[in-house]
């Protein structure tokens, strides 16, 4: 089955201590244990991965690229999240989607996230010169 547009997929997690904006130094002692954006967009990403690894072809994987994210609502510690990808576009290798999430009483986050299919093998490789100092 090929990637197409309009594909979806859908992923939930519980909010813990670990993903708020205090753990992840966004915020101070005074702000209430809420869900972090970069969390929130961890997820987003994680659910637009998920959605298309399993009809990429043996050796190659997905990327993130870009990410424009709006985050509208807190969500406390111990709520469900719910997180939407759709595929919007496909472009040889360029894949967009429309992400949103939700947690149990309101949409808190929606935008759009760019992946790229890449070979593993030329990825590694590719790193493996930089690590060494080439280009």
């Amino acid at each position: 089955m090929p990637i197409e547009v309009g594909l979806v997929g859908e992923l939930s997690m519980t909010v813990l201590d670990t993903d708020t904006a205090r753990a992840s130094g966004s915020a101070d002692a005074s702000l209430q244990p809420v869900f972090a954006t970069p969390r929130m967009i961890s997820y987003m990403e994680r659910t637009s991965h998920i959605l298309i690894q399993p009809l990429l072809s043996p050796g190659q994987s997905s990327v993130g690229t870009v990410v424009n994210i709006r985050h509208m609502a807190a969500t406390p510690v111990g709520m469900t999240v719910r997180f939407r990808a759709e595929v919007t576009g496909v472009d040889r290798r360029r894949i967009t989607f429309k992400v949103e999430a939700w947690d149990e009483i309101e949409k808190i986050g929606e935008g759009e996230h760019e992946r790229f299919i890449i070979d593993l093998d030329r990825f590694t490789e590719r790193l493996e010169k930089k690590q060494k100092g080439e280009k």
